[in-house]
């Protein structure tokens, strides 16, 4: 049952994630050169986020680590594939050595951020805009059908030791959102019938996202990745999803045939 003052966030929630929304659709419809430079800047965001939080007395390391971040993903675009990879890496093993402590987990989490950045400007120049606009709609209906499920209908914590909010009504909701997505695609892609399941496991990996920086906050002992978003935290706060999501879409791509949309 709803408690009063539980809706307080709303307002500011949903207006925030409609301007970073309808950026993001300018930008993945733009592709090329300006949608490489989005993934470039949030992945050089969220470095420095990432490492503030994780190294807070390091703040100009921060800051170095998030400009290169930014620069690595852009440069890694102009190098041929066999050495990408390795150019992308390079702010991960940065911060593997000068980080005092947590040197792993920002390493492995830098990578994440580093690989989807990459990617995703990679793979909307190899497969258009459509996919990508499925992966964004899956993220924004799985978190949203999450929390309005879980604030109506409550119920058992899916995770209470990591991330306390969420219930399993609040997940399952995501899912069956993240399917009615994929089958609204199929009606005018030429997707085959795997479409709708494979959108719900994009609905959990981005959960599993979520789920992951709140473990980070919570080891680091702060409420939000930044407050570059005034009184609403930093931008991993809000992309923490799309990250999860990414990585698992991305890794699938290298299986899966990825076909060509129709209409």
């Amino acid at each position: 049952m709803a408690r009063a003052g539980q809706w307080d966030d709303l307002v500011v929630r949903l207006g925030s994630g409609a301007a970073m929304a309808a950026v993001g659709i300018v930008l993945i419809w733009a592709g090329g050169a300006w949608f490489a430079l989005l993934a470039a800047l949030v992945s050089g965001i969220m470095i420095w986020e990432l490492a503030r939080m994780l190294a807070p007395a390091q703040t100009m390391l921060a800051l170095g680590l998030g400009v290169v971040g930014a620069a690595v993903v852009l440069l890694a675009r102009l190098t041929p594939d066999l050495y990408a990879l390795w150019v992308v890496s390079l702010p991960a093993l940065a911060g593997f050595a000068t980080i005092r402590r947590d040197r792993v987990l920002f390493m492995l989490f830098a990578l994440g951020i580093l690989l989807a950045g990459y990617g995703l400007s990679g793979f909307r120049d190899n497969y258009g805009m459509v996919w990508l606009f499925w992966l964004v709609l899956v993220v924004i209906a799985t978190d949203v059908f999450g929390y309005f499920g879980g604030r109506l209908i409550g119920g058992p914590k899916f995770w209470p030791r990591v991330s306390p909010k969420k219930t399993w009504a609040g997940i399952v909701a995501g899912w069956i959102a993240a399917a009615l997505i994929g089958v609204i695609f199929r009606q005018f892609t030429n997707a085959g019938v795997d479409l709708p399941w494979i959108s719900v496991a994009l609905s959990f990996a981005s959960q599993l996202g979520d789920i992951a920086e709140s473990a980070i906050k919570r080891h680091a002992g702060v409420k939000d990745s930044s407050n570059l978003l005034p009184g609403h935290g930093g931008l991993f706060d809000r992309f923490d999803g799309l990250l999860g999501a990414s990585l698992f879409m991305l890794l699938v791509a290298q299986f899966v045939y990825v076909p060509e949309v129709t209409f």
